[in-house]
């Protein structure tokens, strides 16, 4: 059983950063998304931005320009730098790896940012 833990939530102020991080319990092989999902209340869970194992990055557009997605294939990780953040970037922030025939969440980290 493979098990994602998000890390480095928390408040923050408008313009403020945050980095956020995601691990694996142990290296998952033939992993080819790794990505970054969150859901604000009342709302659905929504990609934020994605990163395919050869390094294809996808951003949501209210995010490009700020948000930045990387990884470490070698070690099942995966990260999110958000710089210039908004109070309507609160949200919980999910982490899933996923292939054709994986697919792992993690139970998400709060962000939230005051106005």
């Amino acid at each position: 059983q493979v098990h994602l833990v998000e890390s480095g939530g928390g408040l923050v102020q408008a313009g403020g950063s945050l980095r956020l991080s995601c691990a694996a319990s142990r290296v998952i092989s033939l992993i080819n998304t790794m990505a970054w999902y969150r859901q604000a209340p009342g709302k659905q869970r929504e990609l934020v931005a994605s990163i395919t194992r050869g390094g294809i990055t996808d951003y949501q557009d209210s995010v490009k320009g700020r948000f930045t997605i990387s990884r470490d294939s070698a070690k099942s990780t995966v990260d999110l730098q958000m710089t210039s953040l908004k109070p309507e970037d609160t949200a919980v922030y999910y982490c899933r790896a996923y292939s054709l025939n994986r697919n792992y969440w993690g139970e998400g980290t709060q962000v939230n940012v005051s106005s």
